[in-house]
């Protein structure tokens, strides 16, 4: 790992055409510019290991059973509801038929 002390205004030059600037600092943070070509994908890393880890918790649970009895519903079937309350035992209407 490259490790360079940088003050407001200065920048560092990368491969491909990537500029990075210090556009501001205190003894928190620092506010990073970053020039770069369209075609440059840039994420912040917390971002893509957050997307990362969530895409292998979804691919975790592959099977249907597992993903039903994963769901907060009240016993007894019909009318229950992941929300509950009275208007969740509203029963359902006909549906009307064609003659």
């Amino acid at each position: 790992m490259l490790v360079l002390s940088r003050r407001r205004g200065q920048a560092v030059l990368v491969d491909g055409g990537i500029r990075i600037v210090v556009l501001e600092s205190d003894r928190r943070t620092v506010r990073l510019g970053i020039e770069a070509p369209a075609t440059t994908g840039i994420q912040r890393e917390e971002l893509v290991s957050l997307v990362a880890a969530e895409n292998l918790r979804a691919g975790a649970r592959t099977d249907r059973s597992e993903w039903l009895a994963a769901l907060p519903l009240r016993a007894g079937g019909a009318g229950g509801s992941a929300v509950g309350g009275p208007a969740a035992r509203v029963p359902p209407r006909p549906i009307p038929r064609e003659s």
